[in-house]
C-alpha cells in the first residue's frame, strides 16, 4: 500500500488552515492591535497604550457587566446541572415509555437561542404573558402585573437565566445520562448487596465514576454561558438600566452603538484571555490530576 506523502497531507490541511487564518487568527490579531489604539470612524488609529485596558477596570468600565456575567453563570449552570442530574437519574431507570419522554425533553436543543429568547420574552410579558397568568391562577401572584420580569431591574437577569435553563438543561441531562449508562453495573450491585442506600449509590458510586464526563459538561456550559448573547439580547437587550447586561452585550453595544472599536477590542481581549486561562486550568486539572502522596 502506497503511503501518502507529507506534501499531499499538507494540501489536505491547506483549506482548513486558510479558513482558520482568515476568520480566526487575522480577526484576533487585528483586535489585539485595535485594543491599544483609538480607532476613528474612518479606520485611522491613534496609539494610546493601555488606556483602553485601564478604562475597562476602572469606574465606568465593565465591572458591573462582569458581575452580571458571573451571577448568570452561577445561577444558570448550577440549576441546569442539578435538574439535568435528576432527570438523568430518572431516565436511567429505563421505564416503559422513557425513550419517548426523553426525546420530547430534547426538543429545546433544536431551537435557536434567538428564537427561544423571543418566545420567553412573550411568555414573560406582564400584559399577556402565560407565566404571570399561571402564577396568578395558582395564587402565587395577586395580579399579573406584580412581577415585571423584563422591565424590573430586580428580575430581568433572573428571567434570562430561566430561559437559558429551559434551553440547555437537556444538554446537561444528555451528557450525565451518557456517563451513567456507561458505568459498570457490578459496582452498583455490590453497593446494594452491602446495604447502600439510594443516596449513597448516587454520591459515592455513580457521581465519582462519571466525574470526567460531569466536569467536561460543566466546562462546556460555563464557557457557553459566559459568552451568551442571543437570549439576553432578544429578551432585554441588557436592560433595564444595564441590570441584565453581560460582557458580550456591552462589547457589542460599545462596538456598534458607540463606535468605540478600541475599547470594545480591549474588553474582548480580556474576556477571551479569561476564557482561555479558565479552559487550560480546568482541563489540566481534569486530565492531569495531582498524584496522591505515596
Amino acid at each position: 500500500m502506497k503511503l501518502i506523502s507529507r506534501k499531499t497531507l499538507l494540501l489536505f490541511f491547506l483549506p482548513g488552515a486558510v479558513f482558520m487564518g482568515a476568520f480566526l487568527i487575522y480577526p484576533i490579531f487585528t483586535m489585539v492591535i485595535d485594543s491599544f489604539n483609538q480607532v476613528g470612524l474612518t479606520g485611522d488609529r491613534t496609539f494610546i497604550g493601555l488606556d483602553n485596558y485601564i478604562k475597562a477596570f476602572t469606574a465606568g468600565g465593565f465591572l458591573k457587566q462582569l458581575r452580571n456575567t458571573i451571577v448568570y453563570i452561577v445561577v444558570a449552570v448550577t440549576v441546569e446541572t442539578a435538574v439535568g442530574l435528576l432527570f438523568a437519574l430518572f431516565f436511567e431507570l429505563n421505564y416503559r415509555g422513557s425513550k419517548i419522554v426523553r426525546s420530547l425533553m430534547m426538543a429545546p436543543l433544536m431551537i435557536a437561542p434567538l428564537v427561544a429568547g423571543l418566545t420567553w420574552k412573550l411568555m414573560m410579558s406582564s400584559s399577556f404573558g402565560i407565566v404571570n397568568e399561571l402564577l396568578t391562577r395558582v395564587g402565587i401572584l395577586s395580579s399579573s402585573s406584580d412581577i415585571l420580569w423584563l422591565a424590573d431591574s430586580k428580575w430581568s437577569l433572573l428571567a434570562c437565566c430561566i430561559a437559558d435553563i429551559w434551553l440547555t438543561t437537556p444538554f446537561m441531562m444528555l451528557m450525565i445520562l451518557a456517563g451513567l449508562q456507561g458505568l459498570d453495573n457490578s459496582m452498583v450491585e455490590a453497593a446494594k448487596i452491602d446495604g447502600a442506600s439510594l443516596l449513597q449509590e448516587i454520591f459515592y458510586i455513580k457521581l465519582p465514576s462519571i466525574k470526567p464526563v460531569l466536569l467536561t459538561a460543566l466546562s462546556v456550559r460555563i464557557i457557553d454561558a459566559a459568552r451568551t448573547f442571543d437570549i439576553i439580547w432578544a429578551m432585554t437587550e441588557g436592560g433595564p438600566n444595564s441590570s441584565s447586561e453581560t460582557i458580550s452585550i456591552i462589547i457589542y453595544k460599545t462596538l456598534t452603538r458607540y463606535n468605540d472599536t478600541g475599547y470594545a477590542s480591549a474588553m474582548a481581549v480580556v474576556f477571551i484571555a479569561v476564557l482561555v486561562i479558565f479552559t487550560l486550568v480546568f482541563m489540566q486539572s481534569l486530565w492531569n490530576p495531582k498524584k496522591k502522596a505515596q
